[in-house]
């Protein structure tokens, strides 16, 4: 983790927002409605995007110990998540490798698996070591029938898996150095206090929503109120971004006093200054920090499209520097995640929900994205560079942008 970084970037909040300006993309961009709407355009994101690009499948502190598990499934792909006995996590084809039947299914803690169709039996790190009846089944080199691995990352308290077993895209060097600035959440030693999922509208126009600080005193009025900062400076690394208010002011977290943080010395800036605004990971998660409970928190949302255009599910995830223990830290902390989905749900995803059933009428040709929406600029500006991208330019893509990060 480089606070060098953090420092420069918190610098430039605190001269915008003592200059009360922000950065501004160059020009109003403009995106076609149909860009949310059609159904073949949602069919490639899925296929192009969410089936060949990293994503991050789970916080680490969802699997903590060995033997964890985790099923999934991501637009139509079964996966599960296996820590093994040295820490290291797998990610596995869920299907069964005599008829694909799935092997497991929710959460658990296994030392091994088998497949409850015919009782085939793998070790934790998917090596086939059981075939039920074989003198009856017939000869098999059981090396050959292991479960399929899925490409997988553990880095900064977070897992990433590609959903293409042969893919030869380095989740390092997607990433372009970012986790390395996430590593300053700590989130690798912050335990999973609660989670739930869901239903939202078409995946970018929620995902535009998590990109955008313009609506934040209009739609959140009445939860975070109406005098509530609606400016974000943009910061990226490849489609990866970090969007934050200029302000010159801070409040430290579990106190209620403003800040001036132009007077302080880089040394003396608070940890949690060098962290705040949303965190995100192209293409599907946002990262924010907040305080409840006690101590502080972050709710990390996990968003992947639904089976059809206008749906999509997002799960969030509220961890916690440490597991809550008095009854009134519990309920502090319950108080906050539960703020937090009236927030989403009632407010953002409502309105998504809304806004795409209205562009669905083919009345509108185009949205429109502002100078000061420069995060929503750059996401639709990737999905079409990556919708463009041919297999083999995915990998010269990102590799410069490692190279740029580890200068």
């Amino acid at each position: 983790m480089s606070r060098e970084q953090l420092i420069e970037m918190t610098r430039n909040l605190i001269e915008h927002g003592a200059a009360d300006t922000m950065e501004l993309a160059d020009e109003v961009v403009r995106v076609p409605a149909s860009a949310y709407t059609d159904p073949e355009l949602f069919e490639q994101e899925k296929s192009k995007i969410f089936k060949r690009l990293p994503l991050m499948v789970a916080p680490s502190c969802e699997l903590p110990n060995p033997g964890d598990f985790k099923a999934m499934d991501i637009c139509g792909v079964p996966l599960f998540l296996s820590r093994q006995k040295d820490g290291e996590v797998i990610a596995f084809l869920n299907m069964c490798s005599h008829r694909g039947n799935p092997i497991v299914e929710g959460t658990g803690n296994a030392a091994r698996f088998m497949c409850g169709y015919h009782g085939w039996t793998f070790k934790q790190n998917g090596d086939l070591i059981g075939v039920a009846s074989p003198q009856d089944f017939g000869s098999i080199d059981k090396s050959k029938h292991c479960l399929t691995r899925f490409p997988v990352h553990e880095s900064a308290g977070l897992i990433w898996a590609t959903l293409d077993p042969n893919s030869t895209l380095s989740i390092p060097d997607y990433l372009c150095g970012y986790d390395s600035l996430l590593e300053a959440f700590g989130l690798e030693d912050w335990t999973l206090f609660s989670q739930r999922t869901l239903a939202g509208p078409n995946w970018k126009t929620a995902y535009d929503g998590y990109l955008d600080f313009y609506h934040l005193p209009v739609l959140h009025k009445d939860t975070f109120g109406a005098d509530f900062y609606n400016r974000a400076n943009f910061f990226a690394w490849g489609p990866h971004q970090r969007l934050s208010a200029p302000s010159k002011m801070a409040t430290r977290v579990g106190s209620d006093v403003e800040e001036d943080l132009s007077q302080m010395s880089d040394d003396e800036i608070p940890h949690d200054a060098l962290l705040s605004g949303v965190w995100t990971i192209f293409p599907h998660i946002s990262i924010a920090s907040f305080y409840g409970g006690g101590q502080r928190g972050a709710m990390i949302s996990q968003l992947f499209p639904g089976s059809h255009v206008g749906e999509s599910f997002t799960t969030q995830y509220y961890v916690m520097e440490n597991q809550p223990e008095t009854e009134e830290d519990i309920k502090s902390a319950h108080e906050q995640f539960d703020f937090l989905e009236v927030v989403v749900r009632d407010e953002d995803y409502a309105t998504g929900k809304r806004q795409h059933e209205a562009l669905q009428s083919g009345l509108m040709k185009e949205v429109l994205f502002g100078k000061n929406e420069r995060g929503g600029q750059v996401f639709h500006g990737w999905v079409e560079k990556l919708l463009a991208a041919d297999e083999a330019g995915l990998a010269d893509m990102f590799a410069p942008q490692q190279a740029e990060a580890a200068e």
